[in-house]
């Protein structure tokens, strides 16, 4: 005899969202239904109508857990719109604050699953790392992008200003020291987690990956052509649920996907393991590649270099497109602009992406392991709400419109 078990809403995560399982006698997932009810703000429709500079400042608080990623893919897509070349030490500045905050962000997600990994005797041990590997992971975006978290001087047209070269050697001198620390706290994490025995083949899907860059984000990589976007209506087979979910479901070639770090070590670093496991250790290894390239860049960084185009903020009407890879995935920053304003805005963020997977990735076990499958992905449910363009009349979707006008 099946029976729904709810969860809602969900632990540990940022933003509400509730997770819906059929179960059957034995407690195992039938099926698997995720769905954000973090009510729509609608801050797309408010930077429409204003100055270009309006979009970067606003959308940067779509969000306070991910704010670097949505003020850089706001940028990115503004500097695309306007066909903007920004300095390369501007595109440094831009890559070494992204590298900071995924460090980061990452260690705070070790911090919301520590209760599910970490024994008692180790628990203040990881704690700690975490609280110092924060601490200077965000000294490094207050110094290079003015505010970890609403950062000021990341601005279109590049970097409000080059850090000093006696910021550069004590970045570079503070990151070195960091090194052990996150190298210490991966293993703790990696280990505890594959001690954890979640059962075989957990969180286990057959979706495709979804990733632009290893580090950054690239343009080149989304087509939209192949970008579809259907209402709750369209994807959740129970209407009490698709009346609830306060999210659109974005699909690319027709299906969901999956995005994050897990996304990007099999795409560009052959990584094939797969499932809860898999999340954990992936997110965990990132930590290291995104502390060596903020190494490298700091390293590399001409401080005397100028960092910010000249260019017309009038613009032309073009589509820009600002992927970047955020610690939860690809987020995704589309605008217009046209004479001197902001024509259309639109965000597609990384858990958005994920929603449709998140569900169905709980199935065939047991429903308690459900949760631990959505933390594996981090959600980020404030990122998620989304507005759609209805049509007046019979209120159905237009269809890609909302993108190419």
């Amino acid at each position: 005899m099946s029976e729904r078990i709810v969860i809602s809403p969900t632990s540990r995560q940022e933003g509400h969202a509730e997770l819906v399982m059929e179960v059957d006698d034995e407690g195992i997932v039938t099926k698997g239904r995720y769905l954000s009810i973090t009510p729509v703000r609608g801050l797309e429709k408010l930077v429409a109508g204003k100055a270009p500079e309006t979009a970067p400042v606003m959308c940067q608080r779509i969000c306070g857990v991910c704010p670097i990623p949505h003020t850089l893919a706001s940028v990115e897509a503004m500097d695309d719109s306007l066909d903007i070349e920004i300095p390369k030490a501007a595109k440094l500045l831009r890559e070494l604050t992204l590298a900071a905050h995924t460090v980061n962000s990452h260690a705070i997600h070790h911090f919301l699953i520590a209760t599910d990994v970490v024994p008692e005797n180790l628990f203040a041990d990881a704690v700690n790392s975490v609280s110092t590997i924060r601490k200077n992971a965000q000294y490094v975006v207050d110094m290079v992008a003015g505010e970890g978290i609403h950062p000021s001087d990341i601005r279109i047209g590049g970097m409000a200003s080059n850090i000093s070269e006696l910021a550069r050697k004590k970045l570079y001198t503070r990151l070195k020291a960091l090194v052990p620390v996150v190298d210490a706290h991966v293993e703790l994490i990696a280990g505890l987690v594959a001690d954890k025995e979640f059962p075989e083949g957990l969180g286990v899907h057959n979706q495709p990956i979804f990733a632009s860059d290893k580090i950054y984000g690239k343009k080149e990589f989304f087509d939209l052509d192949r970008f579809t976007e259907v209402m709750p209506e369209s994807w959740y087979d129970d209407p009490g649920i698709a009346k609830k979910a306060c999210s659109t479901i974005p699909l690319y070639d027709g299906v969901n996907v999956e995005t994050g770090p897990r996304a990007r070590a099999a795409k560009f670093g052959g990584f094939k393991d797969q499932g809860v496991v898999a999340q954990h250790i992936a997110r965990a290894i990132e930590m290291k590649t995104y502390l060596s390239r903020a190494i490298a860049i700091l390293d590399e960084l001409d401080t005397s270099a100028n960092t910010l185009a000249d260019f017309d903020p009038r613009g032309t009407n073009k589509l820009g497109i600002g992927p970047i890879e955020g610690p939860r995935g690809t987020d995704i920053h589309m605008a217009q602009v046209a004479d001197g304003k902001t024509q259309f805005y639109s965000a597609l963020v990384p858990t958005t992406w994920n929603i449709p997977t998140m569900g169905p990735a709980t199935e065939g076990f047991h429903h308690e392991w459900g949760p631990h499958v959505i933390r594996a992905y981090d959600p980020c449910l404030s990122c998620a709400t989304h507005v759609m363009v209805l049509d007046d009349e019979d209120k159905s979707v237009v269809k890609n419109e909302m993108v190419r006008i």
